[in-house]
């Protein structure tokens, strides 16, 4: 087309074009994802991610409707609220031969819909000529099969790729093959019903012929097949009854939100669907994959949090985390995976280029913070389920992360877990900031390792305090002692170490001279979250972070706008993040600091209003609040993204001030506060062991009442006030 043009490997389009549309639609199921346009096309411009991925490799690169080789006008596009399928409605543009218009535009309206499902991306053509006169015309499906590894999409170049085989093509179907350097071989298989006029292997030709007010439907199936997974595909409408039916039983077991404030509720329920896209069914339970494009598939700390922030509405999705990450905990050491004994997996993939270890995230350890994390999860999970059963099945993983931590985790005894990477591929920083300027001094200067973060002594902190009470359950009350007093001469030794008077906050590291980082970050808002602050200097941070140059309006950015190497637009150094703020948020709640919660769950409500579809991304810029404009998107941010669909749940648990736990069974409700803009909440399903209750919490006067509308089976309500 005139209006792409191709640099080097990169495609773009000229302003004035009408491809000059970044929105994308996403569509995700188990192992798949897709992301189209909003024509529902996809394109090789702009940054090139669009495509049909399966198990990190791109099986469909082109996908392109045109009509006589022009593209029809989008009409309206979205995403279904459940996030099921996307529709899209397009119309003909003023179609000409020989300088005569014989079909006006309007006259032809294309329904297009579109779902995944089992490897499988299923569409629907509805064609419908609306003139007065038959009409023909010649459609068209252009497409292309890369197989590119999601690494060289990001921009990972490689000396050498695998070989295009032969095609095969028949009447109504055409199959694209591709033998990796790693001996796979991954077809990508098209078909089309009615037969079209034609197949090759880059086009699908239709011929159209419809009488006035006449209809044609065409369906088409691109299946991903490789040795792991050889898709069976089904009829068009029988598959989308499975996949509905799927979604329906995944939601049986959470809590469901409504309340009075429409926008809210926009926001609540973008996010469950999207949790929803996001899980995906391993063998040992449901896991949150982190996020679209670049970080579908699972990571530890990622699927940790997003459990830690459902807890309260779907702890089943903990069990799942749990039983994954202790399915792949490290047993041996691996210096090019940063693996050790006892640690817990930072990423996995599944690609052609984690498969030749071009990359080391095949399975890869480089986390410092997921291994304490865990075991905080699971002593979180027993809390709020009492699944002792569960929890003797992971207590020698949960020894075993206990084990690393003192032992691998703090390699030079000085009490603290620092990181320094043995992987010489690997992340050179592996707390939760992981770029390579994440972490530094004062003047700017980039900290020298070992590393040892503020939020994973903190994590420790809770980690060993959680795992104290497990050790108690299970009877063995002479190491929940010794966990304790661990936990408690680690508070001693943090405040002592990170604590910076002429800042009012923690240091963000100590560096491999044990010299701290005296720098402002919003790391120090999560050791409000594990509890290991003090409660008068958690009181001094939480006014820190909530100053103006933390605080934009919007969100708590990461970084203080006074330090060196703040830049809004930068990934780490500035920018706002969903979760960041929610567990920020969550440890503000922890210090009974209500209002001070309240306050970022009313910029993130207020950021949900102006983002497309009221999907929080994985991050925003760090700019500001300006009057009548939107939050500034990072260009390249994922969405969705599982910690940062999942945010809304924790920062409504910090305002609600609620907690559960099933021995007694209770629900507690302490100093809930609620925005002006939320004046009443209702939480039905929510369940407590055997128990199950709808409640309604509302404003009363200059109060907050809760209200029981619905018990089954024994459970206490409790309103602290």
């Amino acid at each position: 087309m005139d209006d792409i043009l191709r640099v080097e490997d990169r495609y773009y389009i000229l302003s004035t074009s009408s491809l000059a549309d970044d929105r994308v639609r996403v569509l995700k199921y188990g192992e798949t994802f897709a992301v189209f346009d909003r024509r529902g096309d996809i394109e090789p411009f702009g940054q090139g991610v669009q495509g049909i991925y399966h198990e990190g490799t791109r099986y469909l690169s082109q996908w392109a409707l045109r009509l006589q080789s022009e593209r029809p006008w989008l009409l309206s596009s979205g995403v279904k609220d459940d996030n099921g399928s996307l529709a899209v409605d397009l119309t003909n543009p003023n179609l000409s031969a020989n300088g005569q218009i014989y079909l006006p535009h309007g006259t032809l309206h294309i329904a297009r819909s579109k779902f995944l499902w089992k490897g499988t991306h299923y569409e629907q053509l509805q064609l419908m000529n609306y003139s007065l006169s038959p009409l023909r015309c010649l459609m068209s499906i252009q497409f292309a099969c890369d197989f590119a590894d999601i690494f060289e999409v990001r921009g990972t170049r490689r000396e050498r790729r695998g070989e295009r085989l032969i095609d095969f093509l028949n009447q109504s179907k055409a199959t694209i093959s591709y033998r990796g350097l790693d001996g796979v071989i991954r077809r990508t298989r098209i078909h089309c019903s009615p037969q079209p006029q034609k197949i090759t292997n880059s086009e699908i030709l239709l011929d159209v012929s419809l009488e006035p007010k006449g209809q044609q439907t065409y369906y088409l199936t691109v299946s991903c097949d490789c040795p792991a997974h050889r898709p069976q595909v089904i009829f068009h409408h029988a598959a989308a009854s499975e996949a509905a039916r799927a979604l329906q039983e995944a939601r049986e077991d959470e809590a469901n939100i409504y309340t009075a404030n429409e926008q809210f509720n926009d926001w609540v329920n973008r996010s469950f669907v999207d949790l929803h896209m996001m899980i995906t069914e391993t063998p040992q339970g449901p896991y949150p994959y982190a996020g679209v494009p670049w970080f579908s598939t699972a990571f530890g700390r990622d699927g940790i949090i997003t459990a830690l922030e459902t807890m309260w509405v779907k702890p089943s999705l903990a069990r799942g985390v749990l039983a994954f990450l202790a399915h792949t905990q490290a047993t041996e050491e691996l210096p090019e995976a940063d693996a050790e004994p006892g640690k817990i997996l930072h990423e996995t993939r599944k690609g052609e280029m984690a498969a030749l270890k071009e990359v080391p995230f095949g399975s890869y350890y480089g986390s410092v913070d997921a291994t304490p994390l865990f075991v905080m999860l699971a002593g979180a999970y027993f809390q709020r389920t009492a699944d002792l059963a569960f929890l003797k099945q992971i207590w020698p993983n949960i020894k075993a992360a206990l084990r690393w931590i003192d032992e691998f985790g703090d390699r030079d005894r000085d009490g603290f877990v620092e990181y320094c990477r043995r992987s010489s591929r690997g992340l050179v920083h592996q707390g939760w900031k992981d770029s390579s300027d994440a972490v530094f001094h004062s003047d700017g200067t980039l900290a020298e390792g070992p590393i040892a973060l503020c939020e994973v002594q903190a994590y420790v902190y809770a980690a060993k305090r959680e795992a104290a009470v497990i050790a108690r359950a299970l009877g063995q009350t002479k190491l929940a002692e010794e966990l304790k007093d661990q936990a408690a001469s680690l508070q001693q030794r943090f405040e002592q170490a990170f604590w910076r008077e002429e800042l009012s906050t923690y240091a963000l590291a100590l560096d491999g001279e044990k010299r701290p980082c005296g720098v402002r970050t919003s790391n120090a808002g999560h050791c409000l979250f594990a509890g290991i602050a003090s409660p008068e200097r958690a009181q001094r941070v939480a006014h820190g972070l909530l100053s103006e140059d933390f605080f934009t309006g919007w969100g708590v950015r990461t970084l203080s706008s006074r330090e060196a190497r703040y830049n809004a637009m930068s990934y780490h150094n500035g920018s706002v993040w969903p979760h960041d703020n929610a567990l920020i948020a969550r440890g503000f709640s922890r210090y009974g600091l209500r209002q001070e919660a309240l306050k970022i769950f009313t910029g993130l409500l207020d950021a949900s209003l102006f983002v497309d579809l009221h999907r929080l991304p994985e991050l925003f810029c760090g700019f500001h609040r300006r009057t009548g404009q939107a939050p500034t998107l990072y260009p390249v941010a994922c969405s969705p993204q599982s910690w940062a669909a999942a945010a809304v749940f924790l920062i409504l648990q910090a305002c609600l001030g609620v907690r559960l736990q099933v021995s007694p069974p209770r629900v507690l409700f302490r100093r809930t506060v609620l925005p002006a803009s939320l004046r009443q909440i209702e939480i039905r399903n929510l369940t407590v062991g055997s128990a199950n209750v709808d409640l309604l919490i509302q404003t009363e006067g200059d109060g907050v009442d809760v209200r029981l509308l619905r018990k089954q089976g024994n459970v206490d309500i409790i309103s602290v006030k």
